[in-house]
């Protein structure tokens, strides 16, 4: 042909092959691509500081031992209702006869002053009215009119001290266990958005010391309240400071870590969390006393408070913040703990990129199409987990077993799912992972259904598995999700995800006992398969850079937007940053590509002259 130009190819039939249903698809996908490496490397640059300073060094290793601790008592604060909340059989108290009769016995009181069930056993909430009667006129005829107790309760039969026979918490006055922990979950609920705000306005670091104080105001001092509604309030304000510090310690790990430490680091903090949890069982076992109990769970909170100076801000929070000089100091802190040296140009680096302060708010959760898209679809699976997990545990409860086996061996089984995950998100990545654990909760759900009611045992062992994939599955997400999150929301971000989680776990209290005993497993089925769905659309994170703010989120939605919003960018950083000799051709392709790409768009450029100026960029030659 003339002109060099090549004939066009033709299908079997002697006819031109049918032009494609979208003709700069491919271009624009190869240049997104380009697009995408491209800022990657460049707005990631933290991470090679990070690793310049020592990757799991000195100063690493002691910011994740620091977490264990109050990980451990996070896990006691949480759950200790279940043993101060102990049933306890009561008898109305009836001293009034030891006026008349002092040397008798406590068997010998109940017998003349309690009236007896047909069984044959004491009645717990009547007792037999005074008489002005001498014993022997009481043993003789006995007594027979009976009301109500009138000078509170004994409690014959109880080896421990709880709160239901220290308020006398009985005979109509019984609290709801399910009030109780729908309380906690409110306190929860509420503690993930204060905290997890505050956590992005004021820094991880004293959110982290906040969190640590409310365990000792709100935890130790539940030993010393005095009555029942005291009680609640400071429970209510506990559970805000477990999950204010389970957020920034998140996030606090996440943004000094790299790589699959950081992962590892989550992992060893939720493994500790079940430790907390055996912990606490075994100490209620053998503690006789509900408020030595708060004690116990307090105390290591001194001296641990007064040790967590060593720990400083996240860099990464300093550097969107703007903050760049006391960014700069935290690294250099940290290289020197682990007898590292940071290349000066890497600091200098730091400063070109921290020049300008992120200015977000909560409202980019709505306004920002895909940072909302995938928010939801986060809070979704949450909210799966959540009721998922809390429905097995109430259909455990139902199935008769007792409280230390509900406890005990859920929470042993939870270490070795929580340690698998090392080896699931090494192996198969962060989404591959979740879904594998979602996977295998839905069926294990669903066997639930088939498998007859009367098959207790094997019941039993159907749900602790569940227990166990889900377990796993917490561990998997909550290292998703703080990846998936921008750093300079973050911390809102898993505050608002956790209003979902608190949300499916109340939803689970509230309808498990209102309903027929095969729907709670049918939902949770039909949840979690849900949920695996929801998973396809979020992004693989293994391997990839943190992203520190919202430019990452672009409206993928219309390519037009794509390019006007490449192209915005490419002027914001031109005017922001200077570009250093070492990325000044990488700067000219980058450039060239969104040139292309916005010229495809806006002038509709045929796709082969796009694709041979991409090849011509590629091979530094400027594109006719």
């Amino acid at each position: 042909m003339a002109g060099g130009e090549a004939p066009p190819r033709t299908s079997r039939a002697g006819s031109p092959p049918a032009a494609p249903a979208h003709p700069h698809a491919r271009p624009l996908e190869m240049l997104l691509r380009r697009l995408g490496t491209t800022d990657a490397k460049q707005e990631d640059k933290l991470a090679g500081v990070l690793s310049a300073a020592g990757t799991f060094g000195t100063f690493q290793r002691r910011l994740v031992a620091l977490t264990f601790i109050p990980n451990m008592l996070s896990a006691f604060f949480l759950f200790l209702d279940q043993y101060t909340l102990t049933a306890q059989k009561p008898y109305c108290n009836t001293s009034w006869i030891l006026a008349v009769g002092p040397d008798l016995s406590e068997a010998e009181q109940m017998n003349l002053t309690l009236p007896r069930a047909p069984d044959g056993s004491f009645l717990t909430c009547l007792m037999y009215l005074p008489v002005p009667w001498d014993l022997a006129s009481i043993i003789q005829f006995g007594l027979n009119q009976t009301g109500s107790c009138q000078n509170g309760w004994i409690y014959p039969h109880s080896k421990k001290r709880s709160l239901i026979n220290e308020f006398d918490l009985v005979c109509g006055k019984e609290p709801n266990r399910d009030t109780v922990n729908t309380l906690v979950l409110a306190g929860l609920l509420i503690g993930a958005l204060i905290f997890g705000f505050l956590s992005d306005r004021l820094g991880r670091y004293p959110i982290i010391l906040l969190s640590l104080l409310g365990f000792i105001v709100f935890g130790f001092g539940t030993a010393f309240v005095s009555s029942f509604y005291l009680y609640l309030f400071f429970r209510f304000g506990v559970s805000q400071a477990v999950v204010g510090y389970a957020i920034s310690s998140v996030a606090l790990a996440t943004e000094w870590l790299v790589g699959e430490h950081r992962a590892h680091a989550v992992v060893l903090e939720h493994c500790f969390f079940a430790v907390g949890f055996m912990f606490l069982t075994g100490l209620a076992h053998s503690t006789r006393h509900w408020r030595l109990l708060f004690l116990m769970g307090g105390v290591p909170m001194f001296p641990l408070i007064s040790s967590f100076w060593v720990l400083p801000e996240s860099p990464r929070w300093l550097m969107v913040k703007g903050k760049v000089k006391q960014a700069k100091q935290v690294l250099c802190y940290a290289a020197a703990v682990n007898h590292k040296a940071v290349p000066f140009s890497l600091l200098e680096e730091q400063q070109l990129l921290g020049k300008k302060a992120a200015k977000v708010s909560v409202l980019d959760f709505y306004s920002n199409r895909h940072l909302c898209k995938m928010t939801l679809v986060i809070s979704c699976v949450w909210f799966t987990i959540a009721y998922s997990y809390f429905t097995l545990s109430l259909k455990l409860r139902d199935f008769g077993a007792s409280l230390y086996l509900r406890q005990v061996v859920p929470a042993v089984m939870e270490l070795p799912a929580r340690l698998s995950c090392i080896f699931l998100l090494e192996q198969l990545g962060r989404k591959w992972s979740l879904a594998l654990s979602l996977l295998q909760a839905s069926i294990l759900s669903l066997l639930l259904i088939v498998l007859p009611q009367e098959l207790k045992s094997l019941m039993v062992l159907v749900i602790m598995l569940g227990e166990f994939s889900l377990a796993a599955t917490v561990t998997v997400f909550f290292i998703y999700t703080a990846e998936l999150l921008p750093t300079v929301l973050r911390a809102t971000g898993l505050g608002l995800v956790s209003l979902a989680s608190t949300a499916g776990a109340i939803l689970s209290l509230t309808i498990t006992s209102r309903v027929p005993p095969i729907l709670p497993a049918f939902l949770c089925s039909l949840a979690c398969a849900l949920a695996l769905c929801f998973t396809s659309l979020l992004p693989e994170t293994q391997g990839q850079p943190l992203c520190d703010s919202l430019e990452h989120f672009l409206q993928t939605s219309a390519p037009k937007d794509v390019a006007q919003d490449a192209g915005s960018r490419a002027r914001q950083k031109s005017q922001d940053t200077l570009p250093s000799e070492d990325t000044a051709s990488e700067d000219v392709s980058e450039e060239a590509a969104k040139n292309a790409l916005f010229n495809a768009q806006m002038l509709k450029l045929d796709p082969s002259l796009l694709t041979s100026s991409d090849s011509e960029v590629s091979q530094g030659r400027p594109a006719l």
